[in-house]
């Protein structure tokens, strides 16, 4: 098994080689089979959000809010490319402090058509990282789903793209400071899904639990749609995890291979659970699982094993599931669409355990193996450490930018508009016209 370097590639590219090789006065000639590998993947992400996540999403709510949902992971995917250009990419991936990029791409400035970034087209890499920028703050959307303003919305998605997602993309994908550290998140354990997911839960605690929560049922409406929805994002998610080895070669034949069968175990768990404690496994356990199965392979999908992706996809089955109950009935909180159970917590977990089955002595459970000299607990110190920082950072400017949106424009409807759902109030249309 080949080892992991001690400078980790960034999706499969260097930092340190993107920032001095202008420097040295030569260029990277363009690979053509990876050139095309990326675009593909950079499609895929895309499909992820839309879309994928917005039927997913959209199936899941109530008839009479279905449309409200939709428009904001449309309207997000609007926004965030935007910014994206204008100063997300620039805070991420340009050289700065060991905490954010600095402003030397703002706008993409100096990037042309013949840009590389590696042995591809930067103008490629721009837009790939630019769908993660885009599903990362469509993610949060489940958590806030059927009760809060639009305008909030996009507020708080262009602020807290800016302020929380380019710089923890910086730390751990741009030579920040987790990235010195040696920290393993191969497309997105702590980028992702750990921001997403306690964005979503800092949102359900600001803005409260909807009407009728825990005295009434809230189900989906559309189980059919969000079927659909999954199955789109199980295909995306190739996309997300194979291409982030921003190369067609083995490291990407692998990590798509492990997060097929994370997926596959991660469903199978979640709905024998089911079966067992309720006599009959769920539609909606289903795809559930399989989505906790895809988020806590995530950060490990470019390090671990078949072997260690199927034990990966059981603990997410497994402790997802659970944490799913604990959150909502336990702690009575009303994160709409399971954020922070499933993609948080996932997060967490596939972060924390990259640190075990990405070594090489585990027998049928290895990985590509950790860097010369550093053993499985010296990396699981430095997987904590990014699980804590990442969790801490997001949960603290997360609280505050809700804390000053509410301010100024305020977060939720009225009673009386939530009531009546956010298609009608919000958008002045319906879903369905019954």
């Amino acid at each position: 098994m080949k080892t992991v370097k001690l400078w980790r590639p960034v999706h499969g590219i260097s930092v340190l080689m993107l920032l001095l090789a202008p420097q040295w006065g030569f260029s990277a000639e363009i690979d053509g089979a990876n050139t095309a590998w990326v675009l593909t993947s950079t499609a895929l992400v895309l499909f992820m959000t839309l879309p994928g996540l917005a039927l997913f999403y959209g199936g899941l709510v109530r008839s009479k809010n279905v449309l409200s949902v939709l428009m904001q992971c449309f309207s997000i995917t609007c926004l965030a490319s935007l910014l994206w250009v204008a100063l997300g990419y620039t805070m991420a991936f340009s050289e700065g402090t060991a905490f954010v990029g600095g402003l030397s791409k703002a706008f993409l400035a100096g990037v042309t058509e013949s840009s590389v970034s590696g042995d591809i087209p930067e103008t490629i890499f721009i837009m790939f990282q630019m769908t993660f920028a885009i599903i990362t703050p469509a993610l949060i959307v489940g958590g806030f789903a059927e009760r809060i303003r639009f305008s909030a919305v996009m507020v708080f998605s262009a602020l807290w793209l800016l302020a929380v997602y380019a710089p923890v993309t910086h730390w751990v994908w741009g030579g920040g400071w987790l990235a010195e550290m040696g920290l393993l998140d191969f497309a997105g354990g702590t980028v992702v899904h750990i921001t997403a997911g306690v964005a979503a839960l800092v949102a359900a605690l600001v803005l409260g639990k909807r009407q009728g929560f825990g005295q009434m049922a809230l189900p989906p409406h559309n189980l059919t749609m969000t079927f659909i929805g999954a199955g789109m994002l199980w295909v995306g998610w190739f996309g997300f995890n194979a291409g982030s080895a921003l190369a067609a070669n083995g490291d990407a034949g692998m990590a798509m291979l492990v997060t097929h069968l994370s997926a596959a175990v991660g469903c199978l768990t979640w709905s024998f659970i089911e079966w067992v404690r309720y006599g009959k496994p769920s539609a909606l356990g289903a795809v559930t699982g399989m989505v906790a199965g895809l988020g806590t392979i995530t950060p490990a999908s470019g390090y671990v094993g078949p072997a260690g992706a199927m034990v990966i996809g059981l603990s997410a089955g497994v402790v997802c599931f659970y944490c799913t109950l604990w959150i909502k009935q336990v702690f009575k909180i009303d994160d709409s669409l399971d954020v922070f159970p499933v993609h948080g917590v996932g997060g967490i977990l596939g972060t924390f355990m990259a640190g075990i089955f990405a070594s090489s002595e585990l027998g049928i459970f290895s990985g590509q193996g950790l860097a010369e000299g550093v053993t499985i607990a010296s990396q699981l110190k430095v997987q904590l450490i990014g699980i804590g920082a990442t969790f801490a950072y997001t949960a603290v400017v997360s609280w505050v930018l809700f804390m000053v949106i509410d301010k100024f424009i305020g977060l939720r409807v009225s009673s009386d508009e939530e009531a009546q759902g956010l298609d009608i109030t919000c958008h002045n249309e319906v879903g369905y016209d019954l």
